[in-house]
């Protein structure tokens, strides 16, 4: 069975979960989303890689999802969302997916 990678779900859920948020009105529903996308990567880099790295790469990905709030304010908030998406799906790329 192909394996997902875990950029994509890293960044899934991060757009997910703010898609979620903004279109149901249920910040909490989002909030559900982007946990279990967050949980889901955080097993495979465990699984794929070193316990710290899992570390690092859960730390960003709450980085990403608290940094996208003030960078809304400067660029927009799908424009943030998509920002931190990338981030953390790039460092997810580089640390767990290669």
């Amino acid at each position: 069975m192909a394996q997902i990678p875990t950029s994509a779900i890293a960044a899934a859920g991060l757009v997910g979960g703010y898609a979620t948020a903004r279109w149901t009105g249920v910040r909490p529903l989002g909030g559900v989303i982007l946990a279990a996308a967050g949980t889901v990567a955080a097993r495979e880099w465990h699984r794929r890689t070193s316990p710290t790295t899992t570390a690092l790469l859960g730390a960003g990905y709450v980085a990403a999802f608290a940094g996208s709030h003030p960078l809304a304010k400067k660029i927009g908030a799908w424009p943030a969302v998509f920002t931190a998406a990338a981030a953390v799906a790039a460092a997810s790329y580089a640390a767990a997916d290669r």
